[in-house]
């Protein structure tokens, strides 16, 4: 009877070798408490439970790494620029959702060329998110 050998290093997915989906739900609970306290960010979110934000953020980040299709099965498509045209996003709500989200990365303590990767993505994607300089 033979068993599946487990998966070298470059085997696993980006998804795998980040740990999987308890990086993620760190990164998005570290994020969101951020949030909660945050007076420029914290009017953004309609909801008063940050909780189905932080979770929709998770299965984001987890499907985007190459972890389960959760979000978009749910979602559809993310479109981040889309749902993020109805918010007023200027370079300052950009650096504080950075400050946030980088605090996340901090608590995930990835290997560093993982921890780069993630950041490089978190910084382009907020600078596209800007939408007014007013």
């Amino acid at each position: 009877m033979s068993t599946a050998a487990e998966p070298t290093p470059d085997e696993r997915t980006l998804y795998e070798q980040m740990g999987g989906a308890d990086t993620f739900a760190t990164i998005a609970r570290v994020f969101y408490e951020g949030v909660a306290t945050d007076p420029l960010l914290k009017p953004m979110y309609p909801e008063e439970d940050l909780g189905p934000a932080e979770e929709r953020f998770r299965l984001f980040l987890s499907q985007y790494w190459g972890g389960p299709t959760t979000y978009s099965e749910t979602r559809g498509h993310p479109r981040l620029r889309m749902r993020h045209a109805p918010f007023r996003v200027t370079p300052e709500a950009r650096d504080r959702w950075l400050t946030h989200v980088m605090a996340g990365v901090d608590q995930a303590d990835l290997p560093p060329e993982l921890d780069a990767l993630l950041r490089d993505y978190l910084e382009r994607a907020a600078h596209a998110m800007v939408n007014t300089f007013v």
